[in-house]
């Protein structure tokens, strides 16, 4: 069993989660709960592989190896029940590199792209960055996780002319873990207009029982015919740093525009160590990932008791996939600012703002729960704090 309760000192480690949060706020002795990585180690063989590599002393150049697309292929199918061809795979520095590939190999200069809201904020930054036109259509709560409307849905694709729709499976900041039933409605709407999609699922490994992930290619097959499917092993074993992800693209035509811009950007030549870490992920990781998730759901349960007994006013959603959790502090009738600044300002904890995923997440915070049990606590108690009398 992996000793996820060790605190690991991160800061001075050049750490975006640890050492940047000081000089962005301008306040001492804060405690991050926000950047979407983990604070728990690297698993051990996974490390051994990446330090076997450097110590044989030569960092040359080095090209994707045929046991490197076994061991995704193996992992896909296994995890995912996913078959993937190897001339389907095409690896990248990340999925937001490869988002920005997908927005400028698929649509033109002023296009429309549709995103939910709230999502995963960079979506829309890198659409923007592109010069193409960010269209969000609002998700719905019910009972406690986000629904589709999906006549809202089609009514912004019609009337924006819609050329690329961005999915988010499982959901940031929401948890959601769409049903195969709602990957159907979404293909199925998308196909009708002529829209492309792509799927982020960097988060499809983390996924807590009784959700099912589907991958969007097997919600049915006729959906890879106009579909790019990003992942990575980088958010399931914490290897954010290593940059690499994979794009999987089936349909020929779409793979050769994908690939086009790649070589444009000089974007082809892939870190080594990125791959090493990938193929050691895959191949030796399950074990701590069973592990990693049960950890994950005592954080889960920590955060409901808590907030229950000490901030019944906060409205949790619970998460069906991913380490982060929403949380609605709308009770308090504070502005978004205001809420940020209570909570770092009085509480010294920093939580990523809820109105940086799109205007649906005012009066809201994502909160990462991926590290130490003690360290969580510690954050929690600082929420509380936050909004006590002074």
């Amino acid at each position: 069993m992996v000793n996820f309760d060790h605190v690991y000192e991160r800061k001075g480690t050049n750490s975006v989660k640890w050492d940047a949060v000081n000089k962005m706020y301008k306040e001492d002795d804060l405690l991050p709960l926000w950047v979407a990585d983990m604070d728990f180690k690297v698993h051990q063989p996974i490390l051994d592989a990446m330090i076997s590599y450097i110590n044989q002393g030569i960092l040359g150049y080095t090209t994707s190896s045929d046991s490197l697309y076994e061991a995704v292929q193996t992992w896909q199918k296994k995890k995912h029940n996913y078959i993937v061809e190897k001339e389907a795979i095409l690896f990248s520095s990340g999925v937001v590199p490869s988002v920005a590939i997908t927005i400028q190999a698929y649509t033109e200069v002023g296009d429309a792209v549709l995103i939910h809201d709230p999502v995963y904020h960079p979506f829309a930054k890198v659409i923007k960055k592109n010069k193409r036109r960010v269209i969000r259509h609002s998700l719905i709560e019910v009972d406690g996780k986000f629904q589709i409307d999906f006549e809202k849905m089609k009514e912004a694709i019609q009337t924006n002319n819609v050329k690329l729709f961005i999915l988010c499976n499982p959901h940031n900041p929401g948890g959601r873990v769409w049903s195969i039933e709602e990957l159907k409605k979404i293909g199925e709407l998308c196909a009708s207009h002529n829209v492309l999609i792509i799927s982020d699922e960097i988060h499809q490994d983390l996924i807590f029982t009784p959700a099912e992930f589907t991958t969007f290619n097997n919600a049915d097959p006729s959906f890879k015919d106009f579909s790019i499917t990003l992942t990575a092993a980088t958010k399931t074993f914490n290897l954010a740093g290593i940059k690499n992800s994979m794009a999987f693209i089936h349909n020929t035509e779409l793979r050769a525009k994908f690939s086009n811009i790649q070589e444009i950007n000089q974007q082809t030549e892939i870190n080594t160590i990125g791959l090493i870490g990938t193929e050691a992920a895959y191949r030796c990781g399950e074990e701590w990932l069973d592990d990693l998730l049960i950890y994950l759901q005592k954080n889960i349960s920590t955060v409901e008791k808590f907030l229950q007994s000490e901030m019944p006013l906060v409205k949790i959603m619970k998460p069906e996939g991913t380490y982060l959790i929403w949380l609605d502090f709308s009770a308090y009738a504070l502005s978004d600012k205001e809420l940020e600044n209570k909570l770092i300002k009085k509480g010294k904890v920093v939580l990523n703002s809820g109105i940086s995923f799109g205007p649906k997440g005012s009066q809201h915070m994502r909160l990462n729960i991926a590290c130490p049990n003690a360290t969580l606590l510690e954050g929690l108690e600082r929420m509380k704090t936050s909004f006590q009398a002074d």
